[in-house]
């Protein structure tokens, strides 16, 4: 079958655009008629991969908080008793972004053509995650539909704070990581050439520190230029290598043996982990099918393939927490609160406390290394400026000693 945009009239005359799926275009003009619409235009899309691919860009646009808005917003409007085709057209005609208005159009065709609510978003590729739409699908199917998006839109706004808590821990030490750097540039690569001149003529050895930041200065003034493709090629390699999955398992690996850093993406991961999987076991999705979920939302690939083995041992029979205790890094404090869950029959609300528990653990780390290593960026900085200013002052010095 193939694929038709189209721009049709619904009896409220209100224009709206979406996509369709028929055989020809007399096809697709009949479903929007049955529909009630009338057809505007109907064109057959191309499906060259520029057009694939600047779908694929503009939804990508389409951030997580924007999903969790509308998550929220459909919750209400749904716990209200709107009809669900009714509250998507709410839904469209609030959404400031195209693109968001663009996908929110096309789910509520696919809905009033009788797909299900998770069928539909399912169709618009990257834009909501396998764990939104294994969420959205067993609310449907448990007839709880509003009671799950709610539940969605509380995952992703907490989701939501603690991405904001570590940007916002994070902006300081850049700024003063920006600071540095072009400081250091300043003074290196133009203050200290000026005093070469006055140190030429002078027939005297400088002071080997002298001489070094001399060397870096001069350096950096000819070839300075060549730091930014370098950095450039440097960050195209790292993104080959993330890009690979052998490769960036390694490079996931490293990132866990890290001192400070290693231990925040730990406990964030362990946090994610247990506020996903106990989301969807409280909504009644079994467990070995919910952990494979949760694989996939884990962004440490070493977790991850840690996670896949745990599923391959449910499937033999065992238990959560024995397996999940061999998982590489995998905190032993939530090891014995899941084996303590399963011993417990509540295994969701235990999950739920080791998330909240990491989720603290996580902002306390976070602050107490943003404490240490501010300081540590102010003294480096400091002690780099400092012995420019002393090398350049120890060759002053020693011509003055010439000519007194």
């Amino acid at each position: 079958m193939a694929t038709f945009q189209y721009k049709a009239a619904t009896t409220t005359g209100e224009v709206i655009n979406g996509v369709l799926h028929g055989s020809t275009r007399t096809h697709v003009i009949e479903q929007l008629q049955s529909l009630g619409h009338v057809p505007i235009r109907v064109d057959e899309s191309t499906s060259n991969d520029r057009s694939k691919r600047h779908i694929r860009f503009r939804r990508r646009r389409i951030s997580e908080e924007q999903i969790g808005d509308v998550t929220r917003e459909l919750s209400t409007l749904l716990q209200a008793g709107l009809p669900l085709d009714r509250a998507l057209t709410i839904l469209i005609s609030l959404a400031d972004d195209e693109s968001l208005a663009e996908v929110l159009g096309n789910v509520r065709e696919r809905v009033k053509e009788g797909a299900t609510l998770a069928d539909a978003m399912e169709e618009q590729g990257p834009v909501f995650s396998r764990f939104y739409i294994s969420l959205l699908r067993a609310g449907e199917s448990g007839g709880a539909l509003e009671v799950v998006l709610q539940r969605l839109a509380d995952h992703l706004e907490g989701a939501k704070e603690m991405r904001s808590t570590l940007i916002s821990a994070l902006i300081y030490p850049a700024i003063l990581v920006v600071v540095a750097i072009v400081s250091i540039f300043i003074l290196l690569g133009y203050v200290v050439p000026q005093f070469t001149q006055m140190f030429d003529g002078m027939g005297q050895a400088l002071p080997l520190s002298t001489r070094i930041t001399i060397a870096v200065g001069e350096t950096l003034q000819a070839y300075g230029w060549i730091l930014i493709p370098l950095t450039a090629g440097v960050l195209w390699f790292v993104q080959r290598q993330l890009a690979d999955p052998k490769r960036a398992y390694k490079w996931h690996a490293w990132l866990l043996q890290l001192p400070f850093l290693g231990v925040i993406v730990i406990k964030m991961e362990v946090a994610r982990f247990a506020h996903t999987l106990s989301t969807l076991l409280h909504n009644g999705i079994p467990l070995l099918k919910a952990l494979t979920i949760v694989k996939d939302t884990m962004g440490n690939r070493v977790l991850a393939d840690g996670l896949e083995r745990v599923a391959g041992s449910l499937k033999q029979g065992q238990s959560l927490a024995d397996p999940l205790a061999d998982v590489s890094h995998f905190p032993s404090f939530a090891v014995h609160m899941i084996r303590v869950g399963e011993e417990s029959g509540e295994l969701e609300d235990i999950l739920l406390e080791v998330a909240q528990t990491y989720d603290r653990d996580t902002q306390v780390t976070i602050k107490r290394t943003m404490t240490l290593l501010e300081p540590m960026l102010i003294l480096l900085l400091g002690a780099i400026i400092a012995a420019v200013i002393i090398s350049i002052l120890v060759a002053i010095l020693s011509i003055n000693e010439l000519v007194i």
